[in-house]
């Protein structure tokens, strides 16, 4: 049993029927965290540390909804050290420090360890999280934090270094499925006495809205199930009714999945911005990652867009970064902008069937010995060698430029390159040839 108080949330089965059902629902045991095996599962460094009581300091970064605080609950019923619960929110240094204090007198009179859950860490400022650094270095407090901010940007290094990080992922919506039948079938805290009827299509449809949010899932099925009665099915329309819009869903390993990402790569390639924008809205609707998305546009963007235009990389891989650090809804509008620009942007793919044809070469062909004026010569008995003798600096000419051969000798002639005139690389290529000019 655990050594010290703790809020309601980590008490026993909860009691009161009148709580909301993610509350009733919060799994005790780690069998019940659905969707998180890779962090939990039977074999992982996290189970085993739980099942033998020798908790690390940790911290658990996952969007809302993947279990993070209900996994803090599980370590404390099964863990004997003095347990805390905390949020950064509405916490302050004083309170932090009369914990730690009182963590230090429980080793030494109770040779009692003290596990503080500090939620939303990411909330605490640098010195509020600087207080934190002595008493997790040398064991005094065994943490568990909890973020759903990208971690390496939130949290001090320092501190994040004594760490050990924890992904939780966002829940599929096979995962959610499985919570709400959990839900539907449990008698004793659940809605099982019920006996509702709902498809597990219909289920899955929750999981593919409510993103990776198990809680969301749980509050929407509680709503639904107080709109029908006892051993009535719970249908399409009534979900419909419960969230308020129309639930448009496609299968993620279906053909409509594939289909509509293809449409919109195609679109932005095509520069129907439109179109893309058409295809985007059906993709978020559906409840695709963002990450998905993103990752789509920062491959049109250096596939399709190129050197006719390199700021488009750039503000795609931008809007990556974005789109993962704040999640749905906002990252809709990060995404937007940047399938906008990629859809308005020049389009050039010389970038991309250059290094296809390079590739090619360098597996099919003897390529030969890079020469020799082109050699390391950064090293004692280089020159003996005769490496680096005639290489011919470009800064000591004008514009920068000299001829010389830089390709091995199989290939003097090859060409892998081929501008497009178009955008920003009509004046590269410009610029290039200028420069070799005369040369």
């Amino acid at each position: 049993m655990n050594g010290g108080s703790m809020d309601s949330l980590f008490d026993a089965l909860p009691t009161n029927k009148y709580e909301p059902l993610p509350v009733r629902m919060r799994p005790t045991e780690l069998d019940h965290l659905y969707g998180q095996e890779q962090a939990v599962g039977k074999g992982t460094f996290l189970r085993a540390m739980v099942e033998k009581d020798t908790i690390p300091s940790m911290l658990f970064y996952g969007p809302c909804g993947t279990g993070k605080t209900t996994l803090a609950g599980i370590i404390a019923k099964m863990s004997n050290s003095h347990f805390v619960n905390l949020n950064a929110t509405n916490a302050g240094i004083g309170e932090l420090r009369n914990i730690i204090e009182d963590a230090r007198k429980r080793v030494r009179s109770l040779q009692q360890r003290t596990i503080l859950f500090l939620d939303e860490i990411h909330r605490f400022n640098k010195s509020q999280q600087d207080v934190l650094l002595p008493c997790v270095e040398d064991g005094t407090i065994i943490l568990i934090g909890a973020t759903t901010e990208n971690p390496f940007f939130e949290v001090n290094r320092p501190l994040l270094s004594r760490l050990r990080l924890i992904t939780l992922e966002a829940l599929t919506p096979k995962a959610i499925s499985q919570i709400l039948k959990r839900a539907l079938t449990d008698s004793e805290v659940g809605l099982g006495a019920r006996n509702l009827q709902v498809k597990d299509e219909l289920l899955e449809d929750i999981g593919i809205f409510v993103n990776g949010d198990g809680r969301m899932a749980l509050n929407i099925l509680e709503q639904a199930a107080a709109m029908v009665h006892d051993g009535e099915e719970i249908s399409l329309e009534i979900l419909e009714k419960v969230v308020g819009r129309r639930i448009y869903t496609y299968d993620k390993k279906g053909d409509s999945h594939y289909d509509t990402i293809s449409a919109f790569i195609k679109s932005m390639r095509g520069s129907d911005v439109q179109a893309t924008l058409h295809y985007l809205a059906r993709m978020i609707e559906a409840g695709e990652d963002p990450n998905f998305i993103a990752r789509r546009i920062v491959i049109c963007a250096a596939e399709d867009v190129g050197l006719a235009d390199p700021q488009a990389l750039i503000l795609a891989n931008a809007a990556a970064q974005a789109a993962h650090m704040v999640g749905f809804p906002e990252a809709r509008i990060i995404l937007s902008e940047a399938a906008c620009y990629v859809a308005l942007a020049p389009k050039s793919n010389s970038a991309y069937l250059g290094i296809d044809a390079a590739i090619s070469d360098v597996r099919h062909k003897d390529c030969g010995q890079v020469p020799d004026h082109l050699r390391d010569s950064h090293y004692s008995g280089a020159s003996k060698l005769g490496h680096g003798l005639t290489y011919k600096y470009a800064h000591n000419y004008s514009n920068g430029y000299v001829k010389q051969q830089y390709l091995p000798d199989p290939l003097i002639h090859a060409e892998y390159y081929t501008g497009v005139d178009r955008g920003v690389e009509h004046n590269l290529l410009k610029d290039w040839n200028d420069r070799r000019k005369d040369k």
